[in-house]
């Protein structure tokens, strides 16, 4: 007889053979069931919520650059209205741009056409307290024909977007400068006169002008900016807090900023401050509060900046200057930067200041947004604009080796420029990873040499002691990797040795640019190997623009030249937009 069915407590039939425990199972899965649709239906919300917030993103740049083309078009307007009015300036252009359609000749100075895109400079406004320059009387004397000559002597092109004509002429004397008080002068009594870009960069600075400054390595960019800096701040009407900020990319060139400075600040009670990283952050703060002058690697500063009650620290900072700017941007410091000059005072009361040994034109359109209408000073000779050029003053010697052969031949180059009466020149080696400084350095000193080593492995005491026992002769050799290749002031440094040749042309111009320094001779010697051929084009082109004569064994490996797609990110840079768009997995309800 088959089995039958029956009813359970709440009349459900149940089946003969059924588990009585299937209900409660069916039930978990049921739960389940529902949370994995819980689980889509957020993700889903998620998804819907980040598209939304992506639509309003690009709606927003869209509303952004329809206020932008507004404004070009606005200063179109007003530039074909003051052409047509037959004006000779463009000082009522909104936006002029930084570059001149026509570069400016050698020796002259030159404005920006009306007809260039005005989108690429902020409005000038000058700073009411920097606005009153006078021109000496004895400056002003002067025939018209020696400006000339010295413009065209020292290779110096002035192009300012608000002037068609030469309006300021450069301070050719240290007495020209518009200082009444005489111990501000002081610092100067042992140099003859000022450097090219010193005498081309004061006027427009005291004017309080933006100032984009392009010149070698070594040419007196820090008295630059330094001597109007240290004026500025005295013609606050409360000095207390920064007044400046000095913006510089490695530590060791902060330091060599503030020592420089504080021999003028220091005449007139001022503080100068460095702050920077490796080092504890206790005084920064206080001298983020309380310094006249800060000057401060990007890292470190906004570190500090970011911290409760300190944004507001250098609001009244009206005069900011990005030393090595070039470096500072293409490298990467660019979002650095970008916070550091929304923390000053705003742009139509900042003056904003760019020192630097290369301008190239990737770097020149960013930085544009952070200056108003900037005179552009450059000094070198047929290169206006400041493209990478090794100082021709310093003689470029090439030897192409057996890598294995590297430290014999450094070895006998040592022997042959430290005997008899250049026993006490200095020679900068440099290496490229720092293992390599470590390893380059015992071996020097273990073959008798007095040496010293600076690296990113050394803590920063270490760092300032080798580099103060190079700058005072007591060790004439110094092993060093890249963090020495620019903008640091070595004096009489006689002679580079590159041990290993850098990753970029670039940064071995700035390597041998460690002598050859103000005025001076200079003497480079690279070992180039086989493993470095992919960058013989480069280095062909910097040899034969500097007018260096170019070995037969280096001309083997070629002189193609890798075109860098990214300035940033190097020759294998992908450009987003060249991408695939990602895949997206998709869950159903």
């Amino acid at each position: 007889m088959g089995k039958r069915s029956r009813e359970d407590a709440h009349g459900a039939t149940q089946e003969p053979g059924d588990d009585v425990n299937a209900a409660p199972v069916k039930k978990v899965k049921k739960e389940k069931s529902e949370k994995g649709k819980e689980v889509r239906r957020l993700a889903k919300a998620a998804r819907k919520a980040e598209k939304e917030k992506r639509k309003a993103d690009r709606a927003k740049r869209r509303a952004e650059k329809s206020r932008e083309n507004a404004l070009r078009n606005r200063s179109r307007a007003a530039a074909e209205k003051l052409e047509a009015a037959g004006t000779d300036t463009a000082e009522s252009i909104a936006n002029p741009s930084l570059d001149s359609s026509v570069a400016p000749s050698k020796g002259t100075s030159s404005a920006t056409s009306p007809e260039a895109d005005p989108t690429r400079t902020l409005p000038q406004k000058i700073p009411e307290e920097a606005s009153a320059y006078s021109e000496d009387a004895a400056l002003s004397a002067l025939p018209q024909a020696d400006i000339d000559a010295f413009l065209s002597t020292h290779h110096i092109t002035i192009a300012d977007p608000l002037s068609q004509s030469l309006t300021l002429r450069p301070i050719t004397q240290f007495s020209h400068l518009p200082i009444n008080d005489e111990s501000l002068k002081a610092p100067f009594a042992s140099f003859k006169s000022p450097t090219p870009i010193q005498a081309a960069a004061w006027p427009s600075l005291f004017a309080g002008r933006d100032v984009i400054g392009v010149a070698e390595t070594g040419s007196g960019k820090t008295l630059a900016f330094g001597v109007p800096c240290v004026v500025h701040i005295l013609s606050l009407e409360k000095k207390k807090g920064p007044g400046a900020v000095i913006v510089s990319p490695t530590r060791e060139l902060a330091l060599q900023i503030q020592d420089q400075l504080s021999s003028l600040a220091k005449i007139k009670g001022l503080t100068v401050s460095c702050i920077y990283g490796g080092v504890p952050k206790d005084d920064q703060r206080v001298a983020l509060k309380k310094s006249n002058i800060i000057v401060a690697t990007p890292g470190r500063l906004n570190d500090l900046l970011g911290e409760e009650g300190a944004s507001s620290s250098l609001k009244k900072a009206k005069y900011l200057v990005l030393d090595e700017a070039d470096r500072m941007l293409d490298k990467g410091f660019e979002e650095d930067i970008r916070k550091i000059v929304a923390s000053t005072a705003p742009a139509d009361k900042r003056q904003t200041l760019m020192f630097t040994a290369t301008w190239p034109p990737s770097v020149r359109e960013l930085a544009a947004t952070f200056m108003k209408s900037p005179v552009r000073i450059s000094i070198g000779e047929d290169n206006p604009n400041g493209e990478l050029r090794a100082n021709t003053r310093i003689a470029q010697t090439v030897e192409v080796v057996d890598p294995r052969a590297k430290e014999t031949r450094l070895l006998q180059l040592l022997k042959q420029n430290l005997a008899g009466k250049m026993k006490d020149d200095r020679i900068l080696v440099f290496c490229l990873y720092k293992k390599e400084a470590t390893r380059v350095e015992e071996f020097i000193r273990s073959r008798g040499f007095r040496v010293a080593g600076i690296h990113g492995d050394l803590s920063q005491a270490q760092r300032i002691a080798s580099l103060d026992a190079f700058k005072t002769g007591k060790v004439p050799l110094l092993v060093a990797t890249d963090v020495a290749a620019r903008g640091l002031d070595i004096p009489a440094v006689k002679l580079v040795i590159n041990v290993t040749f850098p990753l970029t042309a670039e940064d071995y111009v700035h390597r041998i640019g460690r002598t050859g320094r103000a005025g001076k001779e200079g003497r480079a010697i690279t070992l180039f190997t086989e493993h470095d051929k992919a960058l013989s084009g480069a280095l062909i082109n910097v040899m034969k623009a500097a007018g260096q004569p170019v070995p037969a064994e280096l001309m083997k490996f070629g002189t193609t030249v890798k075109k860098k797609a990214h300035d940033a990110y190097g020759a294998f840079y992908k450009d987003p937009g060249d991408m695939k768009k990602p895949t997206r997995i998709t869950f159903d309800d």
